[in-house]
């Protein structure tokens, strides 16, 4: 069987779907040897390597021009099917005689249109859309994801498939202090601090994150508040918070962190908080908890199935109730480490091998 994957979403700086198509693509090559795959992509540094039965092939073009020259491509190459795990446009568009599975990974531009531009909430509404009417298959990250899927399209539940997101398996590894040390070193990080992570954007909720940081403040003066992530749509909103809280000297931001660097401010942090509004699932929890930092999430869609009892689930839209969460664990260290090892526990039960195998399942089922 030929199989065909867009992996562009793999070799540039990742987040969620990024690491999903590139954890989840490593771990499907490396379970299978018996059928040959076409990679797509845009960027020549494509971070599978090598290998005996697959074949890269890079398009360095831009937007529309790159997708008409893949599906040029496919009607060549005819694949037995094509595997989009974080676009809808090529599978929105191309023929039905071409077997497509594709990966939605939230519904956020139909429950939160107000979260992104709106041309790009019109693209994913409309490729969306096309592309329903003529997959194979689809793969969702949570059952959340599934079930608002299945609430909002007249689509057979039967060919809809979980794939859920795990940690990439580096942030299990142990660290050294002198590792520890130099990261906080380079990117001058403070002795004690709580740690956010995400694209700061309106629907990860960081505004609320620093209201809660206020109150936290009143009981411990020594904390900073670092927020991990590229600065995203809207970033104005934040900046906004900050001056009006008059927060701009306790806010520290590294900006985007490669996956070691990453590990590595998890595990210097005393509290990781993901206050996002909606996920479809929501893999820095599960980062922070296989580093070993405990874990204040928002308890709403498919947080609670990602997070568990591995951590502090509250309604994020309150600051009085994520700092409550917060405070707790800095109060007391026994409470910190049981929710440490509580995430760690919770982490194990995710994992990319599982996923691959799924996937896997479902490839052959089309053969």
């Amino acid at each position: 069987m030929k199989i065909a994957i867009d992996i562009r979403s793999a070799g540039h700086e990742k987040t969620g779907k990024g690491w999903y198509t590139f954890n989840l693509v490593s771990e499907i090559i490396k379970q299978d040897r018996d059928n040959d795959y076409i990679f797509y992509t845009d960027n020549a540094k494509q971070p599978f390597g090598s290998h005996k039965n697959v074949t890269v092939k890079v398009f360095p073009l831009k937007s529309w021009r790159w997708h008409i020259k893949v599906l040029n491509d496919l009607r060549m190459e005819k694949p037995n099917l094509f595997f989009s795990p974080s676009s809808y446009i090529i599978p929105a568009f191309a023929s039905k005689s071409l077997k497509t599975i594709i990966t939605v990974h939230d519904l956020a531009a139909f429950l939160y249109p107000g979260a992104y531009p709106a041309k790009a909430i019109l693209i994913e509404r409309m490729t969306l859309r096309q592309a329903l009417k003529k997959v194979s298959a689809v793969f969702t990250v949570s059952e959340n994801t599934k079930k608002d899927l299945l609430r909002k399209f007249k689509i057979k539940a039967d060919i809809v498939h979980l794939t859920p997101c795990a940690p990439s398996t580096f942030f299990r590894q142990p660290l050294s202090e002198k590792d520890l040390e130099a990261v906080k070193k380079s990117l001058k990080l403070p002795d004690k601090f709580i740690l956010g992570v995400g694209t700061m954007e309106p629907r990860k909720n960081f505004n609320t994150l620093i209201k809660s940081f206020v109150i936290i403040k009143r009981n411990y003066p020594d904390y900073k508040l670092v927020i991990v992530g590229k600065k995203g749509w809207n970033f104005g909103l934040i900046e906004h918070a900050l001056k009006h809280y008059k927060m701009e000297k306790d806010v520290l931001f590294t900006g985007y962190l490669h996956d070691h660097e990453l590990q590595k401010v998890y595990a210097l942090a005393k509290v990781f908080v993901f206050p996002s509004l909606y996920e479809g699932f929501g893999i820095p929890p599960l980062e922070a908890m296989a580093s070993g930092c405990p874990v204040v999430s928002s308890n709403s869609s498919s947080l609670p199935e990602v997070v568990g009892q591995g951590g502090l689930l509250i309604d994020a839209r309150s600051a009085v109730k994520i700092a409550d969460a917060v405070c707790s664990l800095l109060a007391d260290e026994q409470i910190r480490l049981m929710m440490i090892e509580r995430g760690k526990i919770q982490e194990k039960r995710f994992q990319w091998a599982d996923s691959a195998k799924k996937a896997l399942e479902v490839f052959r089922s089309l053969a």
